[in-house]
C-alpha cells in the first residue's frame, strides 16, 4: 500500500470566517502560536502509517497503526492526541506534513531564530515576524502579552509586548496584598506597574485548589483568561520545550504530546464562546530525522508537521504533498523532504485571520519569503 499525494490548493478553505503573548486587535477572532521548541517528530505526531518504509526505518520507535487514532486511509494521529483527534473529527483541526521553514541546517538555536524572525536565514531580520504582525492590525490598548518570562523572538520589535508567567510560589495572602498596596499608593510609577500586574493577575484567573500552575491543561485555561475578555489579547504565544528526543523517544514523546493535547483541551475550555474566533498555530523549528538512532531516539532532521487547531478552523482534513520515505526521496538520505512552505502557511493564515491582503502580508511577516509560495483559501469568507 502506498501513501497517495495530496497537492496543498489555494482553495483549501480550511477557516470559518468569524489570536499566551497578548495582542489587543480592533477584532474578535484570535490567534494564539505555539511553538514546539526542539524539533518536534512531526512522523510519529501524524504517523504516514500507510507508508511501506515507515515501519522498516523506524524499528521499534514505530506506532503502532492499531494503537493510533486513524484520520484517513493514509495518515493517524499519535494515540495521546485523544483531544485533537476529536477536535479533527468535530471539522476544527487540520495537520500540514512535510512543511518546513527555509532553514536547512540543524542548530535548535538558529532554526529557532529562523522560525521566529521570518528570515530565510539565522540572524538576518532582528525583530519578530509576530510583533509584525501586531503592527499590521488596528490598535486599540495593551498590544501584546507573552505567557513567558521574557518577550520571546517572535514578538520582539517596536510594537508593545507585555509578558505573563505564572509564579510557582504560593499565593500572597490578604493581609500582605493590602500592605504593598497602600505602600505604591503614593508613588505614581510603582502604583501603575502594581495596578498592571493585579489586572493581569485578574485574567489569569484563579488557580488554586492544588492544580499544578505549570500543567499544560491548566496553563491553557489560565491563557485564555487572558484572551476570553472582550478587551482581552486578540494575538497570542505559548512555549512549550522538551520535543529534543534523542533518546527514550517513545516514552517521552507521548508524554509532550500528553501536554499538548491537554495545553488546547484547557484552551478550549477556558475561551467559551471565544473558541468559535479561535485559530491556534502548533508548529517547531524543524523534524527530525526518519531512521531511529541506536539510543531509542531520533536525530535532527528537516522536515515536519505542523497544526492549525481551533473553532474558527474548517478543518478535518489533512494537507501534504507526500514526498515519500524510501531512500531516494529523502532529504540528504536522512530527512523528511520538505514539499510544504511552514512561511507560506502562516502567513496565509495569519491573513485571513485578520482580513489582511495576502501579499502585503507576505511581505511584511517574511520579506525573504519566495512570492510564489503564499497559501490562499485557508479562511471562508
Amino acid at each position: 500500500m502506498t501513501l497517495h499525494r495530496r497537492r496543498f490548493l489555494g482553495a483549501a478553505a480550511l477557516f470559518t470566517a468569524s489570536p499566551v503573548l497578548f495582542a489587543q486587535a480592533a477584532t474578535e477572532r484570535r490567534f494564539i502560536f505555539i511553538i514546539q521548541r526542539g524539533a518536534a517528530d512531526g512522523l510519529n505526531t501524524v504517523v504516514p502509517y500507510a507508508e511501506p518504509a515507515y515501519a522498516r526505518l523506524r524499528g521499534a520507535l514505530a506506532i503502532d497503526a492499531a494503537s493510533t487514532l486513524t484520520l484517513d486511509g493514509s495518515f493517524a494521529l499519535h494515540p495521546a492526541l485523544a483531544k485533537l483527534h476529536a477536535l479533527y473529527g468535530a471539522g476544527q483541526a487540520s495537520f500540514f506534513h512535510a512543511v518546513a521553514s527555509p532553514y536547512r541546517d540543524r542548530s535548535h538555536f538558529d532554526g529557532q531564530n529562523v522560525l521566529e524572525t521570518g528570515g530565510s536565514a539565522p540572524y538576518r531580520v532582528k525583530d519578530g515576524w509576530m510583533n509584525r504582525l501586531v503592527g499590521l492590525l488596528p490598535r486599540s490598548g495593551k498590544e501584546a502579552i507573552a505567557f513567558s518570562p521574557a518577550v520571546p523572538m517572535a514578538l520582539r520589535g517596536p510594537a508593545e509586548v507585555t509578558t505573563y508567567a505564572p509564579s510557582a510560589l504560593p499565593q500572597a495572602s490578604d493581609d500582605l496584598m493590602q500592605r504593598v498596596e497602600q505602600l505604591y499608593a503614593k508613588d505614581a510609577q510603582l502604583h501603575a506597574l502594581w495596578s498592571s500586574a493585579l489586572e493581569a493577575r485578574g485574567m489569569a484567573g484563579d488557580m488554586a485548589g492544588g492544580e499544578r500552575r505549570q500543567a499544560p491543561a491548566a496553563l491553557g485555561r489560565m491563557a485564555a483568561g487572558f484572551l476570553a475578555r472582550e478587551d482581552g489579547p486578540r494575538i497570542a504565544m505559548i512555549e512549550t520545550g522538551g520535543w529534543d528526543t534523542h533518546s527514550g523517544q517513545n516514552a517521552r514523546l507521548a508524554n509532550q504530546l500528553r501536554g499538548l493535547d491537554g495545553l488546547i483541551a484547557g484552551l478550549q475550555e477556558g475561551l467559551g464562546a471565544a473558541w468559535s474566533h479561535t485559530v491556534i498555530l502548533v508548529a517547531t523549528e524543524f523534524g527530525r530525522t526518519v531512521a531511529a538512532n541506536g539510543t531509542g531516539g531520533t536525530d535532527h532532521g528537516t522536515a515536519a508537521a505542523a497544526m492549525l487547531v481551533g473553532g474558527a478552523v474548517r478543518g478535518g482534513r489533512i494537507v501534504a504533498d507526500w514526498p515519500g520515505l524510501s531512500s531516494a526521496e529523502l532529504h540528504e538520505g536522512r530527512d523528511l523532504r520538505p514539499t510544504l512552505a511552514l512561511d507560506g502557511l502562516m502567513a496565509a493564515a495569519c491573513a485571513e485571520t485578520f482580513r489582511l491582503d495576502p501579499d502585503r502580508t507576505l511581505r511584511t511577516l517574511f520579506p525573504e519569503a519566495a512570492r510564489d509560495q503564499s497559501v490562499q483559501g485557508l479562511l471562508r469568507a
